[in-house]
């Protein structure tokens, strides 16, 4: 089988890009590898940015496993409910993972299921922590979409532009081989090759730019599960775009309405509607809020110049009464002011002048009789 993976657009030639390889004879596919090295380099980055925050990275890490597994049962699940009939027949392979059969909208809602209990039990923020973990969920995301190119898979239509990749008829599945795509067959060394769009590099590249701006948010929510939301409205809109080029949808039972498109665009309908009322709420409070603070603010302010005013008057007439009462001396004697002196010392002279006239008086007196 051709295993050549071409970018003509790029001049980029890939002669041999194997799906897996064999260590003690037991064979490791590198899409899985690809997919448990996102995992783990996402609980490492949501542990650290735990910390960051001062949060509990223990229950960070906790929540990341117990999530890791309800989400690969919720994947799994998810993909059977809607291809049942690859396996009503055989139920048994319902539990043979390794065949592959796996839907990320389940492993999503897995996940938040068991992160919802895990955070009840151990009475923590489910919000909160959310607002994290998504983050660690992008990151897995980033690197487990180049397990695709791997697989050969997640490609979308017919397409001849720069990034245009071209793969063999023989490496991909019939099902995902669409009408335009057998018209436009070009043979390259002597195989038949289509020439698709590379949706899961658009993916991942979206992802890349979601966890960037969710990076420069996180600091600046407003609210608990913000940027959570914010995660759940933005990979929508990009999985919305990019399933619709998709050439391996599943269809809703009976019908040919794509799940994921139709996931995708309510996830980003009303997580966006949610997001932004949120936001308008929670400003709307704080500025009633700092108006009310304000309003008291002012309204002490009033009643505490209105204190300096009444008590104004009461000190000016406290002023004015100690300035009438007589002055006291150091030793708390009463003192006497220089006019009563003045008056008193006055009427002392005249005092004791009056005795000494009375004095001579007597003299004269006795003066004249002895003439006589």
């Amino acid at each position: 089988m051709d295993m050549s993976i071409r970018f003509p657009g790029l001049n980029l030639v890939l002669d041999y890009v194997p799906r897996s390889f064999e260590i003690f004879g037991f064979e490791i596919t590198i899409y899985g590898i690809l997919i448990a090295a996102g995992m783990l380099l996402g609980i490492f980055f949501a542990v650290l940015e735990a910390r960051r925050n001062h949060e509990d990275a223990d229950a960070c890490l906790d929540l990341a496993i117990v999530t890791l597994i309800t989400g690969v049962i919720g994947a799994r699940l998810f993909y059977v409910a809607f291809s049942w009939s690859l396996y009503k027949n055989d139920p048994g392979q319902i539990l043979n993972v390794r065949s592959g059969g796996m839907m990320f909208y389940g492993a999503l809602l897995g996940g938040v299921i068991g992160g919802v209990l895990y955070c009840h039990i151990r009475r923590k923020s489910f919000w909160q922590m959310a607002d994290i973990a998504c983050m660690g969920v992008l990151i897995g995301q980033i690197i487990g979409k180049w397990g695709c190119f791997f697989n050969r898979e997640s490609f979308g239509e017919y397409a001849d532009n720069v990034l245009s990749m071209q793969l063999p008829l023989t490496a991909v599945r019939a099902g995902e081989v669409t009408t335009k795509m057998r018209e436009n067959l070009e043979t390259v060394g002597g195989s038949a090759c289509v020439l698709v769009q590379p949706m899961f590099l658009y993916e991942s590249l979206w992802c890349l730019l979601l966890l960037l701006i969710l990076m420069m948010h996180l600091r600046k929510k407003v609210f608990q599960g913000e940027i959570f939301l914010r995660y759940l409205a933005g990979y929508g809109l990009g999985r919305f775009v990019v399933q619709w080029f998709r050439t391996d949808k599943i269809f809703f039972p009976g019908t040919e309405i794509d799940v994921s498109l139709v996931i995708s665009g309510i996830l980003f309908v009303v997580c966006t509607v949610i997001v932004t009322v949120r936001c308008i709420m929670t400003r709307k409070r704080a500025a009633a809020r700092m108006r009310r603070m304000e309003k008291d603010y002012q309204a002490e302010r009033e009643a505490a110049e209105k204190r300096e005013n009444t008590a104004e008057p009461v000190k000016t007439e406290t002023v004015q009464g100690e300035k009438n009462e007589p002055e006291q001396d150091t030793a708390g004697n009463e003192r006497i002011p220089k006019s009563s002196t003045a008056s008193a010392a006055a009427e002392g002279t005249q005092q004791d002048g009056q005795p000494d006239h009375e004095q001579e008086r007597p003299a004269e007196e006795s003066g004249d009789q002895s003439e006589s």
